[in-house]
């Protein structure tokens, strides 16, 4: 994988990297815009390039604060260099991984914009483990016609299994979320079972 120095964190911001590969090799101490601040406002701006910090610089609550701000790694200098490498691979497989994880959250995202608003209600109260005779009457429909929109469902959804679909309205958020009457989802939970 190639090698890109920056002179700045401004400099780097200004490529709009959203969508790059790799990892970011960042020092705390930098010109114009310290490391967290960078690191601070790729979380903002949506920039998920895995971070490794490097610095002569650290303590303990820097490093715990950029952890938590989802660093991969915080290394103290002088770092040996198989240290540094291991901590770059072990950050582009983080990387990777994060790039086929919010893929796969898009696909379903798209899937899931797709479904029209009496089928999203039927998914929300069915991935929340409602019986078909508990929806109907929740929603006021029939049974069969519950079962309808919940046959559209798994087919527009792609889900080969009612454990599938339980899987993407969890990589979805939906199970923590409620069901409004327009179909769409809300924050609340619904508990009228």
């Amino acid at each position: 994988m190639p090698v890109q120095a920056f002179g700045s964190a401004t400099e780097f911001l200004a490529l709009k990297p959203v969508a790059a590969e790799g990892c970011l090799v960042l020092d705390v101490e930098m010109p114009e815009m310290n490391g967290l601040d960078l690191q601070r406002e790729m979380n903002s701006a949506g920039i998920s390039l895995p971070v490794i910090f490097l610095t002569g610089h650290g303590d303990i609550p820097m490093t715990v604060h950029a952890l938590k701000a989802g660093a991969v790694h915080f290394l103290t200098k002088p770092v040996r260099e198989d240290e540094l490498m291991s901590a770059i691979r072990q950050a582009l497989e983080t990387g990777r991984k994060g790039r086929s994880e919010r893929a796969e959250i898009r696909t379903i995202r798209e899937r899931f914009d797709l479904l029209a608003p009496r089928e999203r209600q039927v998914m929300q109260l069915v991935v929340s483990g409602w019986l078909n005779k508990q929806i109907a009457h929740e929603l006021g429909i029939s049974e069969r016609t519950v079962k309808l929109h919940r046959g559209q469902v798994m087919r527009k959804m792609c889900a080969a299994s009612l454990a599938d679909l339980v899987k993407q309205g969890e990589k979805l958020g939906q199970l923590r979320s409620g069901v409004r009457s327009d179909g769409e989802v809300s924050r609340a939970s619904s508990s009228s079972r």
